[in-house]
């Protein structure tokens, strides 16, 4: 095993989440934290400059660009740092577009710290880790691919839970009203309902979509 410290960097927009990631790590041999971003501008800016190995990334910090968008962009550079997903979201909504952004691995924030300390050392040698939670609903995904959503099937419903229509829906993804229409109307079939709010409850419960 290398002496060479597992370089670290932060990314959460709330200052007492960095400062506890940072009490634990800092406890940890061999893992140092080299930086902290308190925006997915920031994170994205700050892996650019080099000099880090596993990149710490909440999912949502408010305005501006989202955690799976910075991921993305992290992991598209030549010689890029690991990411590790570090969040309290643990729906489809949240984990896969991460994981499709480039995650290395998904930690919900109630990890136990050696978890933590775990997961960012197997981050850094480019093996995933999954949070329990998270791993046992992708593989229900795999054993019942028929109750499966699509990404856009799950941005249509997340926004219907909202209490948008079909027209508001629309207009916030640039797609037709009878395009919403159609991706509902399969929605409805994958989970064996008949109604929008039926359609909410079911992906809620099955964790589809955010509580």
């Amino acid at each position: 095993m290398t002496d060479t410290p597992i370089r670290l960097l932060l990314a959460d927009d709330h200052p007492v989440v960095r400062a506890g990631l940072r009490a634990v790590l800092e406890t940890e041999p061999g893992l140092v934290v080299a930086a902290e971003a308190a925006t997915a501008e920031e994170a994205v800016a700050r892996a650019a400059l080099g000099g880090i190995d596993v990149v710490l990334m909440d999912l949502r910090f408010g305005k501006g660009m989202n955690g799976a968008e910075a991921t993305a962009r992290i992991t598209a550079r030549p010689d890029a740092p690991r990411v590790l997903i570090v969040t309290t979201y643990d729906s489809d909504a949240d984990t896969l577009p991460a994981i499709e952004a480039g995650a290395t691995g998904y930690l919900l924030k109630d990890a136990p710290p050696e978890d933590l300390a775990a997961a960012v050392r197997t981050a850094a040698t480019g093996r995933g880790t999954l949070a329990p939670a998270v791993a046992d609903r992708l593989m229900n995904r795999l054993r019942a691919p028929g109750t499966a959503l699509t990404r856009r099937e799950t941005e249509v419903l997340a926004l219907v839970a909202e209490g948008l229509s079909n027209q508001a829906v629309g207009a916030r993804l640039h797609l037709t009203e009878g395009t919403v229409k159609s991706h509902l109307a399969r929605v409805y079939t994958k989970l064996g309902v008949d109604s929008r709010t039926a359609a909410v409850a079911a992906a809620t419960d099955l964790g589809l979509i955010r509580r």
